[in-house]
Parts: structure tokens; C-alpha cells; sequence
């Protein structure tokens, strides 16, 4: 049979969160790209939680908008309940959480890739990587490059990169209870021939498990009876892009409710019936994200676990049951799940299931999450042995941005772990690989205060123009919030106020009068003080507020870096002797024993 060719210069394979944000730095680095998928319906596909954002994820997605990613932009759009999470906590845990119309964001990501100039998407499954040998030298291991791939139906890509952002999908393999489904989630077709290319090329792979709960018909269930969980009244949009006026919108709510003894009775009584408990499942499952089972097992000092009802969509009946992933039997699922309060007339749309799947040992990655062993091969995303859409997105955009700096013969990036969460999930994983599915959260960063979210754009914006993935206009909004932070710091550090102006406010506080005039600083560094409440007393700063047009998010902004201007300047000061040891060179002989 004749062989088809074709050539391009950049391949991304799968198109879930990691391969879209991939193809699209590719794309839009000048590159021409090829996306494949093992079906165009699944492009950013929300299989399991329908939501962006969380704890730690919620930063991820923040730096990924501010290199010029697509997420946060595409959240924005699609969202449909908006929270930002600890709150009464500081600054550097403010976590921003968005529930999303599950299938309105992945029609939405579609679009933006089929508008993308250089970028054209494929449904085909690759099924072997063509690598080639490369003439050894002194100063350079790496004797193979690659050289293109090859799909199921024969036809032969050429190219000079490739990014592996594969998901859930190798050798996938659904469970629940004693039935198991060779397919990938939500039963859509698995890639099952590209592992043994893998094998054959000599890269390490291993067996990893993640799980999703069922999902409920609303109509079946009694929402009167759990705790209604509103939005935010103003909603944060996740985009520094995005006007904040365009993301307030009508809110939907969700449902909190909780398992109980009967439940967990259930499940005790049928955990021989479980894959998990009954040796039947292979690969090793999140500790971070347990399933219900485990949580029972594991935590049988609890009398309950919290149970968050989320809708899918505005244009669905199907309810998401957080917190209760399973791979019981459907008869054990539907039973245990009839004891939650609320639930118990319930009728299951998706049964809850564990999906298997192969995926790499990272610790075969560069920093820049190029394989040390094939040159021009780049991963990112479940793959890579991490959890979650946000760790995914932010890794195959760095995988994209560093696979096109490569082709343009350009020093490849790599973020410092003071410099991103991004740079922390990526430093974690390809230095102390994992041995379970790796989710991000803010106790894995040493430099909390330094990567918070509000600033993720003052972090990583000028690297996104630098590289083209943000634009002129953007990078413009960019340095005029700069400077009007700047400029109303100044002036909280040189205005003065009287006793009389504030006294009345301190008093109501609990907080020491004043006795004589001082910079509005001082005032704003009490922590019972807030910027906004000053603004209804002291009238000059209200005006000069609004004769520079400064917006909310530049105030706070402003008011952080006043606050915590201590804990930052020594965070820095750290950050900074670290970095100067890790420029440390070794010499190659060192005996480390």
C-alpha cells in the first residue's frame, strides 16, 4: 500500500487541556501545527469535575493567561458560578474557583482552535513516533531525534517536534465494580497502540488510576433538603484580559449535603465488590482525590464527608456528585448514594467509574519538559504523571512555548520555582518524579507570598510578550496597571492625614486613636484597616482614585504590596540567595559520597 506523507512543523498528540494549550503557543509562535485527536467532539474535554480553578489551581490558571495562554480566557466565557476561596485567609492563598458549562467550554476552546492561523486539527490516532539517530559528539548525549510520527490509518507526518499530551487515554481501561470497558473517559475511544512505540524507544512508562463520581438527573433530586452554595456577588474574572463588567452574570447554585454512617455502612459491606480493594486495579490512584471508598477506609473516624452538587450546564438535567467518586458496583453505587440527604430518590445519567491509564516517569523530562533521551520530544500534562486540568494547560504550554523555541534555535524557558507555581509543579516533577497522580496546592510552594495570583501578570506578562503570545495592546494594559499601582503606592506613602480624619474609624475598630498626623501608610498598615474603608473618609484619596481612572484590581494591588511589604522583601531577599546557589556549577567528577 502507497504511504501517504505529509509535512509540518510541530505535532501535538491528544487535544485535552494540555495538547490545546500547546498547539495554540505553537501555532501562535509562527509554527505550523497539527493537533490530533482521537475524536474532534473531545477537544478540552471536562471529564470528570466541571469546574476551573481551586486551591493552587486557580494561580496555575492566572500565570497561564499571563504568558498568553487560552484557559482563563476560555473560563471566562463559559463559567456559569464564580467563588474565590479562603478569603479570610491572606492574600497568597485567595484562590479563584469557577464552575463551568462543561460542554459550552469545550465547543468554545474548539472554536478558538479552528480560528487559529497555522494551527489545523486532525482526528486520527498516532500510533508510533519515527525517531531517528544522530551522530554522538563530546559535549552532547542525546544520540536520537525525532523525525515524525505515524497515525492507525498509515499516514506518515513529518515533522521536527513533538508533544505527547495524551491524558487519561494509553491503554485506557474503564471500572466499575466486576465490569470493565476498554475505552477512555466518558467512553470515548482509547489510544491503545502508541505505548509499545514508547516502550520500543526505551521510555519508562507506569500505570496510574484516577476516578470520577456519578451523575444525577436534577429532577430526581430533593435540593430543598441540602445547603444552597451561592457565587460570589462580584464576580473576579480569571483573564487579566477579561473587563470585569462582561463576568457579571446571573449565577447558577450549588448543593452541599453530606454522606452519613448508612452510607458508609454500605461501602464497608461491599468493598470486596470494589476493583480497588479487590486487586483488580493496576495503577496507583491520587491520595489528594480520594474516592469515597478510600475515604471511608481510610478516615474511619469520620461520621461524614461532605457532598457538593454541581450542575454540568445550563442546557442539561445532569448534576456532578463532588466528593463521592467510586468504582463500586452500579447496584452498590445507586444504593449507597439513595442515603445522602436529598439523594434519595436519585437516578443515576453516568455510573461512577475508575479509569486506568499509562503515563511516563517525569524524571525522564528537562525543565523544559523535553525527554533527555529524544531530542525534539516534548510532553506535558496527565502524561506526565500529574492530576487536574490546570496542572495539565500550564505544562503543555510550556511544553508548547519551549517545543517552538527549539525549532527557532532559541534558548528554551524554564520558570524558577520563585518565579510561577508553574515553575514549582514542573521543578517537583521531572526532579522528584511521583509515584502517585501529582496535584498542585500552595504548601508545595516555598515562595507563597511572591506567587500569589493577584500578581501573576506582574510575574510573567513581559515574558509572555517576549516570546509573542501576548500582544501589543494587552502588554499596553499591562504596563498602564503598572504604573497606576506605582503611582497610588506613592501616594498612600506621602499623604498625610490628621487624627480627626481617621480617629472615628479606628475607634469603631478597636484600633489606637491617633494623637498626631501621619502618612496614610501607617494608618493602612494596621490589619484591622482596609484600603476601601478609607476611601469614605479621606476624600483627597477618593478623588485621586478617580482622576487616574485606577481600577478595583490595581487598588488591591496597590494595598498588598503596602501591607505585606515586609514579607515580601524578605521572601525576595531568599528567593534571591537561592537562586544565586543553584548557579552553582559542580564539577562533573564530584564524589558525592
Amino acid at each position: 500500500m502507497p504511504e501517504f506523507r505529509e509535512k509540518v512543523d510541530v505535532c501535538v498528540v491528544g487535544a485535552g487541556h494540555a495538547g490545546c494549550e500547546a498547539a495554540l503557543a505553537c501555532a501562535r509562535m509562527g509554527l505550523e501545527t497539527i493537533i490530533f485527536t482521537v475524536s474532534v467532539d473531545s477537544i478540552a474535554l471536562m471529564p470528570c469535575n466541571p469546574n476551573i480553578g481551586g486551591t493552587s489551581k486557580g494561580h496555575l490558571v492566572r500565570e497561564i493567561d499571563a504568558l498568553g495562554g487560552e484557559m482563563g480566557k476560555n473560563i471566562d466565557k463559559t463559567f456559569i458560578q464564580s467563588k474565590m476561596l479562603n478569603k479570610s485567609k491572606g492574600p497568597a492563598v485567595h484562590s479563584l474557583r469557577a464552575q463551568a458549562d462543561k460542554a459550552e467550554y469545550s465547543r468554545a476552546m474548539r472554536k478558538v482552535l479552528e480560528s487559529q492561523d497555522h494551527l489545523t486539527i486532525k482526528q486520527a490516532e498516532v500510533c508510533e513516533l519515527l525517531v531517528e539517530e544522530m551522530q554522538e559528539t563530546s559535549s552532547d548525549s542525546v544520540s536520537r531525534r525525532i523525525v515524525g510520527l505515524k497515525t492507525f490509518t498509515g499516514t506518515v507526518y513529518e515533522c521536527k517536534t513533538v508533544i505527547l499530551c495524551t491524558g487519561t487515554y494509553l491503554k485506557a481501561r474503564c471500572l466499575c465494580g466486576e465490569a470493565i470497558t476498554y475505552t477512555g473517559p466518558n467512553g470515548l475511544q482509547a489510544a491503545n497502540h502508541l505505548t509499545d512505540s514508547l516502550l520500543e524507544l526505551g521510555i519508562e512508562m507506569r500505570r496510574f488510576k484516577t476516578g470520577t463520581p456519578a451523575r444525577m438527573d436534577r429532577r430526581s433530586l430533593d435540593l430543598d433538603r441540602m445547603e444552597e452554595q451561592f457565587g460570589d456577588e462580584k464576580v473576579i474574572p480569571f483573564s487579566f484580559s477579561t473587563d470585569p463588567d462582561e463576568v457579571q452574570i446571573d449565577q447558577v447554585s450549588c448543593y452541599l449535603t453530606y454522606t452519613n454512617e448508612q452510607t458508609h455502612d454500605i461501602i464497608r459491606a461491599n468493598l470486596d465488590r470494589s476493583p480497588i480493594y479487590a486487586g483488580v486495579i493496576e495503577g496507583t490512584g491520587p491520595r489528594y482525590c480520594p474516592s469515597i471508598e478510600d475515604k471511608v477506609v481510610k478516615f474511619s473516624d469520620k461520621d461524614r464527608h461532605q457532598v457538593f452538587i454541581e450542575p454540568e450546564g445550563l442546557h442539561t438535567n445532569e448534576m456532578y456528585v463532588s466528593g463521592m467518586s467510586s468504582s463500586l458496583p452500579e447496584d452498590v453505587q445507586l444504593a449507597m448514594y439513595r442515603t445522602v440527604p436529598g439523594m434519595e430518590h436519585c437516578k443515576m445519567v453516568r455510573n461512577a467509574y475508575a479509569i486506568e491509564y499509562d503515563c511516563i516517569d517525569p524524571k525522564q523530562l528537562y525543565p523544559t519538559l523535553e525527554f533527555k533521551s529524544i531530542r525534539g520530544l516534548f510532553s506535558g500534562g496527565q502524561f506526565n504523571g500529574s492530576s487536574g486540568y490546570e496542572e495539565a494547560a500550564a505544562q503543555g504550554l510550556i511544553a508548547g512555548i519551549n517545543a517552538s523555541l527549539s525549532m527557532q534555535g532559541k534558548e528554551q524557558i524554564v520558570l524558577d520555582r520563585s518565579q510561577a507555581y508553574i515553575g514549582v509543579l514542573i521543578d517537583d516533577l521531572v526532579t522528584k518524579g511521583v509515584d502517585e497522580p501529582y496535584r498542585m496546592f500552595t504548601s508545595r510552594a516555598e515562595y507563597r507570598i511572591l506567587l500569589r495570583q493577584d500578581d501573576a501578570d506582574n510575574r510573567l506578562t513581559p515574558k509572555g510578550y517576549e516570546l509573542g503570545l501576548v500582544d501589543e495592546n494587552r502588554h499596553n494594559i499591562y504596563i498602564d496597571k503598572i504604573r497606576k499601582r506605582d503611582l497610588l503606592i506613592h501616594y498612600i506613602q506621602n499623604c498625610s492625614v490628621k487624627p480627626e480624619e481617621v480617629n472615628s474609624l479606628l475607634e469603631s475598630l478597636n484600633s489606637t486613636p491617633l494623637k498626631q498626623g501621619v502618612k496614610l501608610v501607617e494608618v493602612l498598615s494596621r490589619p484591622q484597616i482596609e484600603l476601601s474603608q478609607l476611601f469614605e473618609i479621606i476624600p483627597v484619596l477618593n478623588d485621586f482614585i478617580k482622576a487616574h481612572a485606577i481600577r478595583k484590581e490595581i487598588i488591591e494591588a496597590a494595598e498588598i504590596a503596602l501591607k505585606y511589604s515586609g514579607y515580601i522583601e524578605r521572601e525576595r531577599m531568599l528567593a534571591d540567595k537561592l537562586s544565586r546557589l543553584e548557579n552553582l556549577i559542580i564539577a562533573g567528577k564530584f564524589n558525592y559520597e
